[in-house]
This record gives structure tokens, sequence and C-alpha cells, in this order.
């Protein structure tokens, strides 16, 4: 559980209002820690203890994007409306309405960092620092290696998958339950999973409109418009300090992140030995010393 609110409030983003959460006092000296949260689709829940970094004195902008949690919901926009560049866009309005255009730090996990890396690429004078956190830099790469995971899984739980994905039956009881597997050994490895990882999971599939569209319908059968999409080409010109955070056990395998460490100059990269795709959640101590050494180290 995180830490209470300071504020909380909606801006408006266009037609539509983008929900956020503030812990601390965002203009208190240092800069606020952005976190940009996963899926596309998820909500900011399962991120809440990183509202903890208010106690170090860093404060914390939790917010949902659009299409999910206390955000608009558009369940009628088809998937040409959910783009990467209208998240873009949001990250910005929101970024220019908080007033810490000038000065911030971005935490995206998943989706959220692949979002938070395209955000850096175009260099805004604000960002300070970047935290890159189990996320792949290029769905194609991910989707290889999200195949070799499959088939390291139990007996039969692979064929289940493909073959309820061959019949588009990914609705039905039976692959849910061959889901979990996969879900069990590289997405959150705790048992049982967190309340606050719980609540992000089923507001996925409240309104599943983004996840669907964007991705697919689970986390290793990217099928959505991001099965093509990658930011490897632009990493190089990323200029802030960057850290990057993924788990022995990730759905987010080594050579998924690898690009990442190749080409941002300067990257760092921690492996958390006893996490899978939520380090912090399954080491929130060593999740959060290395978080915040890191923070006090940026200029």
């Amino acid at each position: 559980m995180g830490l209470a609110p300071s504020a909380r409030g909606t801006v408006p983003f266009g037609e539509h209002r983008t929900w956020y959460r503030v812990t601390g006092e965002l203009h208190s000296g240092r800069p606020p820690v952005v976190v940009v949260h996963g899926g596309p689709g998820s909500t900011h829940d399962y991120l809440l203890n990183l509202s903890e970094l208010a106690d170090d004195g860093w404060p914390v902008v939790h917010y949902d994007q659009i299409g999910n949690g206390g955000s608009s919901h558009l369940p009628d926009h088809g998937a040409d409306f959910w783009t990467v560049q209208l998240f873009l866009d949001e990250l910005d309005n929101l970024l220019r309405a908080l007033g810490i255009a000038d000065r911030y730090v971005l935490l995206g996990h998943s989706w959220g960092g692949v979002l938070a890396a395209a955000h850096a690429v175009a260099r805004p004078a604000g960002l300070r620092g970047l935290v890159i956190a189990n996320a792949p830099a290029s769905y194609p790469l991910w989707l290889e290696e999200l195949a070799v995971l499959r088939r390291q899984l139990p007996p039969g739980v692979n064929e289940t998958l493909l073959r309820h994905e061959a019949a588009d039956t990914t609705d039905s009881a039976e692959y849910h339950q061959a889901m979990q597997v996969f879900y069990e050994r590289h997405v959150c490895r705790l048992k049982p999973w967190p309340r606050d990882y719980t609540a992000s999971f089923y507001e996925v599939y409240n309104d599943p409109t983004v996840y669907y569209a964007m991705n697919g319908p689970s986390e290793f059968h990217v099928i959505g418009t991001l099965r093509e999409w990658s930011v490897v080409d632009a990493l190089p010109r990323i200029e802030v300090p960057t850290l990057m955070i993924t788990g022995r056990h990730d759905e987010v395998t080594p050579r998924s992140a690898q690009p990442f460490r190749d080409l941002v100059p300067g990257a760092r990269w921690e492996i958390f030995e006893e996490s899978s795709h939520m380090p912090h959640l399954e080491e929130p101590e060593r999740f959060r010393e290395v978080l915040l050494a890191r923070l006090r180290d940026l200029p």
C-alpha cells in the first residue's frame, strides 16, 4: 500500500480527462517522479507502493492513462484511435497541467517503460532522469522471446493456449486457466497476488478496450497494434541518466531489454534475482534502495 495522496483530481485532455494522484509536495525542491503504468489499458493501482518515495523527499505523481481507471473510458473507440502518439500527447499534457514540465523524472513500467523511452527520445528540456522497468525495447523481438518462454511451460499448457488462440476462443475458462500458469511464473510470482496488483488486473478486464486493441488477449499473445512497434532505432537519442530494471524470471527476457543497455548512452541495468515482472512488489525493499540510489545521483 502507498501513502495517502496530498492531491488528486483530473485534468482536461482534449474532449477527455486524465485522472491523477500526487503524493508529497510537487514544488518542494526535488523533481517529482511521474509513474507511467503498463498495459496499455491497465491502471496506476499496482504501482501505488512507489508513493512511499515521498517519505524520502521525492514527490510522486501517479495517473491513469486514458481509457481506464479514473480517466475517460471510451469503449466505442476503435483501434485507430489508440496510438502511441495519443499516450505521448496525454503525458505531455499532464506534465504541463500539473506545472512540472520544467523538471521531472519518469518511471515507466512495462508498456509504460516503452512509452517513457519514446517520450525521452524527443529530448524534453525538463526531463532529469529515466527509469525503464520491465519493458521490452521491441515488440517483434519480445514476441520471439515470449514464444521461448511459452515452450518452457509445463507439458500441455502451451498447446492449450495455441489451440484457443487459433480458434479465437481466448475468452474461454480453459484459456484463462492456462494463461494463469504463465502469469504465475513470469508476471507476478507472489502468492496470493497483492491487492494492488489484483485491482489493476481486474481493471483491465472490466474495460479491455485499450488492452485488446493495442496488445491482445494476454501478456504473451500480442496481436494488437503494438505487435510491430519498436523504439530501438531512436534509443541513441536519449540523453538523460537512465536506469533499466528487469527480473530474473521476467516475461521481459534479457534479450528483450538488451537494446536499452546497448543503445542508451550510459544506461545502468539492475536485475532482480527473486522477481519476475513486478520487482517493485516482489522485492520492494531492494527496489526502493536501487531506485533511491539512482535518484540521489541525478544532477
